[in-house]
């Protein structure tokens, strides 16, 4: 019991001097946030139930910006900003210099390293403030070690920000871990011999099965599938990227180094089947219950590694979803799949009787639901300027549609009405790309015939989990409301560092483990429940503990 005691002390130590030796981020891709309370139930102990029952958890946290993508929900997590501070407004965007859709990772400067391509390299280089990682490695002259890793190149980039040690992905087609020439010229030598040992083979043809025993998928191999879309579909995608995560941990020593070190693992199988299947079926149930029991594991090898009293957790999520427009309906709650090339076609003929009677143009370039990209030399050789052609392309967009937009010009300028939902379209502006406006959707109608999105201001898709383990933490429910900008900030001043240079998340100090001289200060916050803080061996579910968890 003493031994804890004297933890304590640490728990509010700094990344300076390695207290705590390794934070990790766990980001599930398009997971919500009433997953966590839908499945509470069913989760086993040491996986979801580490922050549940053993963490400060904040069930009321919503993205406060109306881009829900993955590109901009990693930025957003890791910069404690939202567009309008980091400048990532989707997961691509029209440029007007090159005239086509460019990433938000893309980087003609940089190469692919661990795959033959001519696909052009990439890098962070889009970001315009730090991220909680570049903070650390500032703060600590480079000491800090940072890494991010995912399936998805932006979910592996964007968290390890600019002065990130590594960033890893796979080829969406052989599944081999690639990096770019941003962070080094070839890959370290336990990544080449983890591809070259062939480790994507025992994920190949295999059955995914239920609790029940039912065969959900298989990840036989498909003529116009690679290992991204077959395995990346199932839990065993996951299964490969945390096989991938543990040796990293190993081969490049993390948490054993002079100042404290940061892993951001992004999972990507929850979005990749999330977009195919719906959150209600049986199928992203399983995933949720099977990914339970991988985090269970890779914690439980952490704190093998490291002991978990030296170990901080945190977990959110990219974006949430929709629900299938089909189920929704059968509730009589009015959804839609949506045609967009049928609706881009509609929008260029509507323009075109309006700006050039009996000559048809490509006034639209690119309809990303429901954000559209402008045609600005369309406009030019009218002699129309951007504000007035992002305006006439809103219109347009009410007539198919749409209930209402912002433009560009519009929310550059900041004049958008006093009201929550203009303010989550002034959060999602980014100077990105070249002229664009964002469309206000109905709540369950999204840009795709089959399946469902996320890309929405609704709850839906801006509801994400928010939770923290660690003895810098008080366990318990925070009914507080929260946001995923608060995360960063949080863990840069508990780390003792300074938060990324654009953000404007707040400190989420209700939740943290008091001091023994902060103690008598110390007053009740409004949380839910109001219990006092739980005993020493609650801390950690009893399977850490006995594997040097509190030391």
């Amino acid at each position: 019991m003493l031994a804890f005691f004297l933890s304590v002390g640490a728990a509010f130590g700094s990344a300076y001097d390695a207290h705590p030796k390794l934070v990790v981020v766990i980001v599930i891709d398009q997971f919500r946030g009433d997953y966590l309370e839908r499945y509470r139930n069913r989760f086993g102990e040491g996986g979801f139930r580490l922050f549940l029952d053993h963490g400060a958890y904040f069930p009321d946290c919503y993205y406060d910006y109306a881009n829900t993508r993955t590109a901009p929900g990693h930025a957003t997590l890791f910069t404690g900003a939202y567009s309008s501070g980091h400048g990532i407004i989707s997961n691509e965007w029209w440029d007007p210099k090159k005239k086509k859709a460019v990433t938000s990772v893309e980087d003609e400067n940089t190469k692919l390293i661990g795959v033959s391509s001519k696909d052009p390299g990439v890098s962070p280089h889009n970001l315009l403030s730090t991220t909680v990682g570049d903070e650390l490695k500032l703060a600590t002259q480079g000491k800090a070690r940072v890494f991010g890793i995912s399936l998805k190149d932006r979910a592996a980039i964007l968290p390890a920000g600019f002065a990130g040690d590594g960033a890893y992905w796979i080829d969406k087609n052989t599944g081999a871990w690639i990096t770019s020439t941003y962070y080094r010229n070839e890959l370290p030598e336990w990544v080449k011999s983890f591809n070259d040992a062939k480790r994507t083979d025992k994920y190949l043809n295999k059955e995914w099965k239920d609790g029940s025993g039912n065969v959900l998928r298989s990840t036989t191999p498909k003529a116009d599938g690679g290992f991204y879309d077959v395995v990346g579909a199932t839990p065993f995608g996951n299964d490969y990227e945390l096989e991938f995560a543990r040796e990293l941990v190993l081969y490049e020593h993390l948490g054993t180094g002079p100042a404290t070190d940061l892993l951001s693992v992004s999972l990507s199988a929850n979005d990749i089947l999330g977009h195919e299947v719906g959150p209600d079926s049986p199928q992203m149930e399983a995933m949720a219950l099977a990914l339970d029991r991988q985090l269970a594991d890779f914690f439980n090898f952490l704190g093998h590694q490291l002991g978990m009293a030296n170990v901080w957790i945190a977990l959110s999520a990219d974006h949430g979803v929709t629900p299938l427009p089909s189920a929704a309906s059968k509730l009589r709650i009015p959804a839609a799949n949506l045609d967009l090339k049928k609706l881009q076609a509609q929008l260029n003929a509507t323009l075109s009787d309006k700006l050039s009677p009996g000559k048809s143009a490509s006034y639209v370039l690119k309809f990303d639901y429901p954000l559209v990209w402008v045609n600005d030399e369309a406009f030019a050789n009218l002699k129309i300027k951007e504000e007035d052609a992002e305006q006439a392309v809103g219109e347009a967009m009410k007539q198919v549609g749409l209930r209402g937009y912002f433009t560009r010009s519009q929310l550059a300028q900041g004049l958008v009405p006093d009201t929550a939902m203009a303010r989550k379209y002034l959060h999602a502006y980014a100077p990105t790309g070249g002229w664009y406006v964002m469309g206000v959707p109905a709540p369950f109608a999204v840009g795709t015939l089959t399946g469902t999105d996320h890309a929405s201001p609704y709850s839906s898709d801006a509801h994400v989990p928010l939770a923290f383990y660690g003895l810098a933490f008080q366990a318990g429910t925070y009914r507080e409301h929260a946001e995923p900008i608060d995360l960063a900030v949080t863990l840069a001043s508990l780390l003792g560092i300074n938060a990324p240079s654009s953000a404007t998340g707040r400190v989420l100090g209700e939740a943290l483990a008091p001091r023994h001289s902060d103690a008598p200060e110390r007053r009740p916050t409004s949380r839910e429940p109001a219990a006092p803080k739980p005993p020493s061996d609650h801390l950690a579910p009893a399977s850490l503990l006995e594997r040097g968890g509190v030391q």
